[in-house]
């Protein structure tokens, strides 16, 4: 097999320069999917890249062609299905990032309940954590900066709010 364009397959889409068909490498909104050498074993990998990014979104094995020597040719489907396993693998990273950098805990006080966030600022050269306590009906009360370590939990907001939302502990 060789590397000559293999466009059989090729979605209906405007020739742009970010949009190619090629048997091993497949460039299309705002994806790229190449089939590169699997370093570990003798058989093929997929990369999947996202425009701008330097690292693939996602890695995975590749299936052998029908020579058993070279890989399959990609196509429509498999890059639709790559692309979506790709947007799934981003989406649960951020997810995941997003429950890192943003806490919060209800407790209650004399005034009702008080919802108490930490929200982190991973900022390179002066990281630090925001605690904001709001009333039930979402006013802001009161704001700290704190630690980016803070760790929030029940007892502690609850003893911020009970001590007048001063310097938290």
């Amino acid at each position: 097999m060789t590397d000559a364009p293999d466009t059989t397959d090729a979605p209906d889409a405007p020739d742009t320069p970010d949009t190619q068909f090629d048997a091993r490498l497949w460039r299309n909104g705002g994806w790229t999917a190449r089939v590169v050498k699997n370093e570990d074993d003798d058989g093929w990998a997929v990369e999947m890249i996202k425009d701008g990014e330097a690292e693939p979104a996602l890695v995975g094995p590749w299936t052998m062609g029908r020579d058993k020597k070279n890989p399959k040719p990609l196509d429509t489907s498999a890059f639709n299905t790559l692309v979506k396993t790709a947007s799934e693998v981003l989406r649960r990273h951020e997810q995941q990032r997003h429950a890192q950098l943003h806490k919060r805990v209800t407790v209650e006080s004399a005034e009702g309940e008080i919802l108490v966030t930490l929200d982190i600022v991973p900022d390179e050269d002066d990281p630090y954590a925001l605690l904001t306590a709001f009333d039930p009906f979402g006013e802001r009360l009161a704001q700290a900066r704190v630690a980016p370590g803070f760790k929030l939990a029940k007892e502690n907001a609850a003893a911020w709010v009970e001590g007048g939302f001063g310097r938290p502990r």
